[in-house]
């Protein structure tokens, strides 16, 4: 199934079912979390989220089916908020109601992972302390995945608009700059 193809039934699926029982999480917005929505995910939407994770058999499985997640949570975030006006980095979206910057990306995205976690999804990571690299004018924030043998990833939403899968590093690798191909370097 293509990632638009994916999009478009999560969001079919959340319109024809509306506000039903599910769980909510709070997201914020506008940089620096200065604005809070609670999105509701239906049965329907968790329903594909936890297909995703159905026949996972390894930790780099998993980080793909949480990669994929992510994206349909933000999209449903985006139907139900202003973040749909998002745009990936700070540079495209700058004074839009829905922005969002690393900070709110970064909590949004532990989350979501906090949801997969209680869900019973996640069997080969468990969620982390957020984590941020650079200082002052260059800090960058990202949600956490570790492993039961103490590897470490960073997954990162920052990078791309809503509904498009989340990047995920190896930690150290996220630490010393490690962003998508063709994303060019963060500029705040």
């Amino acid at each position: 199934m293509t990632r638009l193809t994916r999009a478009l039934a999560l969001a079919g699926a959340f319109v024809a079912s509306g506000p039903a029982l599910g769980e909510a999480v709070d997201i914020c917005f506008n940089y620096g979390c200065r604005d809070v929505a609670s999105i509701r995910f239906d049965s329907d939407v968790l329903g594909e989220v936890g297909r995703l994770f159905d026949g996972v058999a390894s930790p780099a499985a998993e980080r793909a089916a949480v990669a994929q997640a992510l994206g349909a949570f933000s999209l449903q975030a985006a139907l139900q908020s202003p973040t749909w006006r998002d745009r990936g980095g700070n540079l495209d979206d700058d004074e839009v109601d829905g922005r969002m910057d690393c900070i709110d990306h970064s909590r949004n995205t532990s989350a979501y992972l906090a949801l997969l976690e209680r869900k019973g999804w996640l069997r080969f990571h468990a969620v982390g302390d957020r984590v941020q690299r650079g200082w002052i004018f260059t800090v960058h924030w990202g949600a956490q995945l570790s492993e039961p043998d103490g590897a470490r990833w960073v997954v990162d939403t920052w990078f791309h608009d809503p509904g498009a899968d989340a990047v995920i590093y190896p930690l150290e690798r996220w630490l010393a700059g490690a962003r998508p191909p063709g994303t060019g370097p963060l500029r705040f």
